[in-house]
């Protein structure tokens, strides 16, 4: 039996959403015309679709009061499980129980009609979330001021900006008086300032006892944010628990799926990346670093049989996901010698110019005279220190007169 119900709870279990092995399938068509759809009717149409489980058996309970991060990959299922629970789509199997109000913040402009003003959305969105007219009109104030978009207000959202969208959304979502929030990666839309006061909103109700869950690809973010995460992999929960346990978790995940990683009957792959460790000038392992010095990867590569020719390469990328620094051989017109034994790459840079943050690291090997290749996602962190002048991942001298 399949269904999704509100419900109270017994007192005693302070659970706010309740998840029972529930999974989710879609179905993925291959004709992609209608002349094809018309052509393969029937029995023979069958062939031309495909079931693709998006969850598979998900349990988890939610207990109020609670912040709990969901992480994953592309196409885990995070953002699946994230519309289980605010009932935006039914599970195919299973349950979900829920207590309370639900705001959910998902897909970027969701549920704006693009061809009504921002005020127009604003009252629509409210109704949508079960609020009078008069408790919006009440409200109306203090979500135009959130936003920030001001006179665009009475303007048709089809002509807002992606930030505009995303500004106006939370600011109804968050002033809606919800129980439980739901926040799938539209925080990284906005700019640093809209972001910090994203944040400012979330740490707020968290003082007041309520419930927030939130899919995002920052770490850093989920890790200061969160009481608990849920790691997803192939529609699976493959982890329930403490911030760094379960960043510690997806990153392995990563690692094991890392692009250029050679599948299980890929035999012919020549070299593989071990690890990556961070040294500073002096040769010291360092996960800190004063910005301005610099620091050195040592990348460890495994020859699996020799190599006549072949590059390698790397990435810096900031907290945010955005590339800080990349390079690899070609560009700096190095031939490496053949890789006739396992060896160490060091790959030294300084790190004047970067933002005071955290960083991880992305290094990826490939052959050039025979296709080879694999790559090791997030080998590596480190923390450049320092003042924050500026914002993003480049910081240069400025000056105001």
């Amino acid at each position: 039996m399949t269904e999704t119900m509100t419900q109270d709870f017994d007192a005693a279990a302070p659970e706010v959403i309740r998840v029972t092995n529930v999974s989710k399938r879609f179905t993925v068509r291959k004709d992609s015309s209608l002349k094809e759809r018309v052509v393969t009717l029937g029995r023979a149409g069958r062939q031309h679709r495909q079931d693709f489980w998006g969850l598979s058996d998900v349990s988890v309970g939610i207990s109020a009061g609670t912040t709990i991060g969901l992480i994953g990959h592309n196409g885990s299922g995070k953002s699946t499980l994230l519309k289980v629970l605010g009932g935006i789509i039914q599970p195919t199997e299973g349950t979900v129980e829920q207590r309370g109000r639900v705001a959910a913040l998902l897909e970027l402009g969701a549920g704006f009609h693009p061809d009504l003003t921002g005020r127009e959305n604003v009252f629509l969105n409210g109704s949508v979330l079960g609020l009078s007219r008069e408790e919006v009109e009440g409200q109306f104030a203090a979500i135009l001021e959130f936003s920030g978009v001001g006179d665009f207000i009475d303007t048709q959202v089809k002509f807002y900006s992606s930030g505009m969208y995303v500004r106006l959304a939370f600011a109804i979502a968050v002033h809606t008086d919800p129980d439980i929030l739901l926040v799938d990666e539209v925080l990284a839309v906005g700019d640093e300032q809209f972001q910090e006061k994203c944040l400012a909103k979330i740490r707020e109700f968290q003082t007041e006892g309520r419930t927030i869950i939130i899919v995002s690809h920052a770490l850093d973010q989920i890790s200061s944010l969160c009481d608990r995460v849920v790691v997803m992999d192939k529609g699976k929960l493959v982890y329930d628990g403490i911030p760094v346990t379960a960043i510690e978790r997806f990153r392995k995940l990563l690692t094991d799926n890392a692009v250029g990683q050679a599948r299980p009957d890929q035999v012919s792959r020549a070299l593989e990346i071990r690890s990556v460790d961070i040294h500073d000038a002096g040769g010291k392992a360092v996960a800190q670093i004063t910005a301005g010095e610099e620091l050195t990867l040592e990348v460890d590569v495994e020859m699996i049989r020799p190599i006549e020719r072949w590059a390698i390469g790397f990435s810096v990328d900031s907290s945010l996901g955005q590339i800080a620094l990349a390079s690899n051989t070609d560009l700096l017109d190095i031939v490496l010698d053949p890789l006739s034994a396992s060896r160490t790459v060091s790959i030294s840079f300084t790190t004047d110019g970067m933002s005071p943050g955290r960083y991880s690291v992305n290094v990826n090997a490939s052959g050039i005279s025979e296709p080879t290749s694999h790559g090791l996602m997030n080998g590596a962190e480190f923390e450049v220190l320092g003042e924050v002048r500026s914002v993003g991942p480049v910081a240069t001298s400025v000056r105001i007169v």
